[in-house]
């Protein structure tokens, strides 16, 4: 069976000298350029023709995004270098890259929009990107609403959500910085989520109700924490002070657990079985979409392909769901009728 590999990585050779040139992070610079398939794309092609032929790969930008290299005078340029290469291996590379999703820079919005225009309009982007904060902002920032607004009421193209939390930001107030990676492993998922419930709670969802949002690692601690979640936030200004967010609840239309479960979940979850029936039972097969997260696993690119399709056959699942799971969603989505 066809599979479509709906968010994985790449770092293009022109992009990556731009993140050498600007990144303050040198725990990032190390990561990403020690992972040769994340920048060399002949290595990549030769990867997926030798282990995975029956997969294909649609190319999102991995990090720093284009407004963590530079302030909003540079991230534009950042950007378009970023959607000039992607675009530039699809077109070399079409049997492997259908498609790609397009680098904003989202600290500029005036900007972000003009380069969404360009890279769907004239590089064939199918859709957009964005880390769950723009650089300590939350999503649900009233300036970054007409970018929202545009992706899902112009184009009809789906927003793919990547957590990122930096190291600096420490798990005790009493510290300098988070250790053990605990600010990846665990902060990513949980800042997932929390921007994930901004959306819900700010009325993101209720205004733009055709958004759709594509969530790395199967939305966060939604899907696990379902049932606190729905009990709760149904209970919303009981435990407030003032009780004012209570008002929250009224201006919602349908239930808090409702709007999360628009969002979509992708497999990523290192190959965990149990994680993904999870997911699953939270999202439905219409909302959950095959990726990899490839190139960031120990084995530097094939290992979280291969897992992530043992962890999908593993659950029994029937041939019309896998199909949803691996090909179908992707396609309705991108609205792209066949590869």
């Amino acid at each position: 069976m066809k599979k479509i590999d709906i968010y994985n990585h790449v770092l293009p050779p022109r992009y990556l000298d731009l993140v050498r040139a600007n990144s303050k992070d040198l725990g990032i610079l190390k990561r990403m350029t020690s992972i040769r398939v994340l920048w060399d794309m002949e290595a990549r092609v030769a990867m997926l023709r030798d282990s995975f032929p029956d997969v294909v790969q649609v190319l999102t930008l991995g990090q720093p995004s284009p407004e963590m290299l530079g302030g909003p005078d540079q991230s534009p340029e950042f950007a378009r270098v970023a959607n000039d290469e992607m675009a530039e291996i699809c077109k070399r590379w079409p049997e492997h890259f259908p498609a790609f999703v397009a680098a904003l820079p989202w600290n500029n919005p005036k900007a972000a929009i003009e380069e969404m225009d360009r890279a769907i309009g004239d590089l064939g982007a199918r859709g957009v990107q964005t880390v769950n904060q723009i650089n300590g902002r939350a999503l649900d920032d009233p300036e970054f609403f007409p970018i929202f607004e545009r992706v899902a009421k112009k184009y009809q193209y789906p927003v793919w959500m990547h957590p990122f939390r930096p190291g600096s930001r420490a798990d005790y107030t009493t510290e300098q910085r988070s250790q053990y990676e605990i600010w990846q492993v665990l902060g990513w998922p949980f800042d997932t989520s929390v921007a994930m419930a901004r959306m819900v709670f700010s009325g993101m969802l209720e205004r733009l109700p055709e958004l759709r949002l594509i969530t790395h690692h199967c939305g966060g601690m939604l899907p696990y924490f379902a049932g606190r979640a729905e009990t709760l936030w149904a209970q919303l200004g009981s435990r407030s002070a003032d009780g004012a967010e209570a008002d929250v609840l009224k201006r919602l239309s349908k239930p808090p657990i409702e709007y999360f479960k628009m969002f979509y979940g992708d497999t990523v979850l290192g190959g965990s079985a149990s994680a993904l029936r999870c997911g699953l039972d939270f999202f439905g097969a219409d909302h959950v979409v095959f990726a990899s997260d490839c190139p960031f696993d120990p084995e530097g690119g094939p290992m979280f392909i291969r897992e992530g399709i043992r962890s999908v056959e593993s659950l029994g699942l029937s041939d019309e769901d896998r199909e949803k799971i691996y090909l179908g969603n992707a396609l309705r989505l991108m609205r792209m009728k066949k590869l």
